[in-house]
């Protein structure tokens, strides 16, 4: 496990790490691939997220689609088959339920300035 903020106990194969740059041809079709296939959807979806350790939000926007689709890709279709992804996408998911108090305090510090 790695070492870090309190209650981040994550394993180490999950770790913050930048997207690799793509070409607009391959992000076309990667885009469009997600909007056919519902499993490969719901496991490209999980891959980006413990990737990035980004929020349903960031996913929704990469790919263009709904929030509400990407939680529905993750929480209900992922788990149907393929378990061991949607256990490594839950912690990444449920460490940013627990941290978005405070990004929600940094970005209302950041709209109306610091005091």
């Amino acid at each position: 496990m790695r070492k870090g903020a309190p209650g981040n106990s994550l394993p180490e194969h999950i770790s913050r790490r930048s997207e690799a740059y793509i070409s607009s041809e391959q992000y076309a079709e990667e885009v469009a691939a997600v909007k056919k296939d519902l499993e490969t959807r719901a496991e490209t979806l999980a891959r980006y997220i413990i990737a990035n350790r980004a929020t349903v939000r960031d996913a929704a926007k990469r790919y263009g689609i709904s929030k509400s689709t990407v939680h529905k890709d993750i929480s209900e279709r992922l788990p149907a088959f393929n378990r061991t992804l949607y256990g490594e996408v839950s912690e990444v998911l449920a460490l940013n339920k627990a941290e978005r108090h405070i990004r929600g305090g940094e970005a209302t510090r950041r709209k109306y300035g610091a005091k």
